[in-house]
C-alpha cells in the first residue's frame, strides 16, 4: 500500500450549498470554516467528502454515450418509496429511464450523478 484515500472532492459553483445537500443526504459533520475547501465527515473512514469551487464548472452529461459521469456515489437505502421523495425535496433530479431493479440514478443540484441502491 502506498497510501489511503484522504478526500473525495466534488467541484461546483457553490461548495457550501453542495456540501449541505450531501450532509442532508448522508448525515455527518460539516466544516465550512474555509469556503474554498468544505469538508463533510460522513462515515467514510479516514476519507472525507470535500467540495471546492469551480467558476467554470460544467456538469457531466448523463446518460450520454459520448460523455462521462466523471464520478458517482452509490447511496444505500432500504426502499425507494421513502428515499426518492426525500432526495427530490433536497434538490436532486431523477434521471428518467434510469430506474433499474436494484438502483435508480439521480443528479445532485449541480449535475453530479449519484445512485440510490437497495440494501
Amino acid at each position: 500500500m502506498i497510501g489511503f484515500v484522504n478526500a473525495i472532492a466534488l467541484d461546483g459553483p457553490n461548495p457550501v450549498e453542495l456540501a449541505r445537500f450531501y450532509q442532508q443526504l448522508l448525515g455527518g459533520e460539516l466544516d465550512t470554516s474555509d469556503s474554498d475547501w468544505v469538508e463533510l465527515d460522513c462515515g467514510l473512514g479516514k476519507a472525507k467528502l470535500t467540495f471546492q469551487p469551480s467558476t467554470s464548472y460544467v456538469p457531466p452529461q448523463f446518460p450520454d454515450p459520448h460523455g462521462s459521469q466523471q464520478f458517482h456515489l452509490d447511496v444505500q437505502v432500504s426502499d425507494f418509496e421513502t428515499a426518492e421523495p426525500q432526495v427530490l425535496a433536497l434538490g436532486a433530479t431523477k434521471v428518467e429511464g434510469q430506474e433499474h431493479e436494484g438502483f435508480r440514478v439521480y443528479l445532485d443540484p449541480v449535475g453530479h450523478p449519484f445512485c440510490l441502491v437497495l440494501s
